[in-house]
């Protein structure tokens, strides 16, 4: 192992923990913003100079995306996990054979996406129950979207792979760039080109190739020891690949139910029509801001906690998982209280339909304020992972958040089909798995505690 080590992130494992965490989520917290602004810019040019139906047929995908999307992008949690804690050991050795070994993986889930993808697109929008007057256009999006997969695995690989060494400023320097080229383009192919759209799908994977390029350029530099690629570590290691795989595929599995119970729900909006779809595509764009910045938080105390088990600091984790909360609970209350006093503004930018307006309105209410508690969640779930508990985390996220509303929507919306009665299932879903995820978290940090104290964790060899 190297005497001397070199790198460019955060040492999360020394140092003030609020505050360190605070400068490592920042960035991280922008990053997630500014990806949803992209989102959101693809969904606002279709909508000024297309029309609703566009923005419908953008929309009605997302779920689907979303989970066949992040049963891969769950891997390159498996990924940060593991690099962070050879990061926290300073073994140099093992995180560069981390690091061949994410990559190439990343590459052979970004072709297996885009081949089951591509020429299954028509078929999901179908079981989806898709409005038929925006099916075609919503299957040219996904199918377009799908043949940038390989690209968008490299890019979320490498950022995670830079967010484990402590690095979130150069991912989110890199998204900037490539989010401005999308930005352009969008105006570009659906204005110039008349590309509707089949454009703004275009735009995102150019956007993506150029983010992801930046990142793997600079891993190849490697100007940070623990995030040098190498050519002679690009390939599959098997302990690696075991050990990323041993979180990865639990976490997959939570989110692919995850996903799943959330295509339930889309599918049930979507029975309120093109008004419906239109209005919680819109009301996503919103909210979704609050939830990204408790996702960046979560994943940013993931990686606290990753390097300090790798160091061996239990109190560290321990003060890293609170101030998480802490972070968590002032972030996501202010935004949501700003969101719905400017809501009947921020949702004009996306629709001119008065009944939409209205639908996205109650849902932006109803998910809103409570929103925190699904960041309480995701930091019990990421903490717990971290902490190499993944089987845990995944049993009470599916029990929680996918089976609860599951039982929801057969039984309570059965009863009460209204639109907003879809919504109120995330608040109780929240609430029923913190309290579960509480007591996991207590029992898995004493049992860690335990074995750092009793010299049965080493990640320096």
């Amino acid at each position: 192992m190297s005497t001397k080590i070199m790198r460019k992130g955060m040492d999360l494992t020394e140092g003030p923990v609020f505050k360190n965490l605070l400068l490592y989520a920042v960035p991280f917290i922008f990053t997630n913003i500014l990806q949803l602004f992209f989102h959101a810019a693809d969904v606002a040019v279709v909508g000024i100079f297309v029309g609703d139906d566009a923005v419908a047929a953008v929309g009605a995908n997302g779920a689907l995306t979303t989970l066949f999307v992040n049963l891969f992008v769950a891997l390159s949690t498996g990924a940060n996990i593991v690099l962070s804690k050879y990061v926290g050991a300073k073994n140099v050795d093992m995180a560069r054979k981390t690091v061949g070994t994410s990559l190439l993986l990343a590459l052979i889930s970004g072709c297996v996406l885009l081949a089951i993808g591509v020429p299954c697109a028509g078929l999901f929008l179908t079981i989806m129950d898709c409005d038929l007057e925006i099916v075609e256009a919503a299957r040219t999006y996904l199918r377009i979207y799908f043949l940038g997969a390989p690209i968008m695995m490299i890019y979320n690989f490498s950022a995670s792979i830079l967010r484990a060494t402590g690095d979130t400023k150069r991912p989110l320097i890199f998204l900037t760039i490539g989010g401005v080229v999308n930005v352009v383009l969008n105006v570009f192919f659906v204005v110039v080109c008349n590309l509707s759209v089949a454009g703004v799908a275009i735009a995102t994977v150019i956007s993506n190739f150029i983010s992801a390029f930046l990142c793997v350029l600079v891993l190849v530099s490697g100007k940070d020891d623990y995030a040098k690629l190498q050519f002679k570590y690009f390939r599959i290691y098997k302990d690696q690949l075991k050990s990323i795989l041993k979180i990865g595929i639990p976490t997959a599995i939570q989110s692919l139910a995850f996903s799943l119970s959330n295509v339930l729900i889309q599918s049930t909006v979507n029975g309120f029509g093109k008004v419906g779809t239109s209005a919680n595509t819109a009301a996503a764009q919103i909210d979704g801001i609050i939830y990204t910045v408790g996702n960046a938080v979560s994943n940013s105390c993931m990686s606290f906690v990753g390097q300090n088990v790798g160091a061996r600091k239990p109190e560290r984790i321990k003060k890293g998982i609170k101030s998480a909360i802490l972070l968590t609970l002032m972030l996501q209350f202010a935004l949501a209280v700003i969101f719905l006093i400017f809501a009947p503004v921020l949702l004009g930018v996306f629709l001119d339909n008065p009944e939409a307006i209205r639908m996205a309105t109650t849902r932006l209410a109803i998910l809103g304020l409570p929103y925190f508690l699904c960041g309480f969640m995701e930091i019990f779930s990421y903490s717990i992972r971290a902490m190499g508990k993944p089987v845990i985390s995944m049993i009470v996220g599916i029990l929680g958040s996918v089976v609860f509303r599951v039982v929801w929507m057969e039984v309570t919306f059965a009863i009460w089909p209204f639109f907003h009665v879809i919504f109120i299932s995330y608040m109780a879903s929240w609430i029923f798995t913190d309290t579960i995820l509480l007591f996991m978290i207590i029992k898995t940090y004493k049992k860690v505690k335990n074995m750092m104290e009793n010299n049965q964790l080493d990640y320096s060899k």
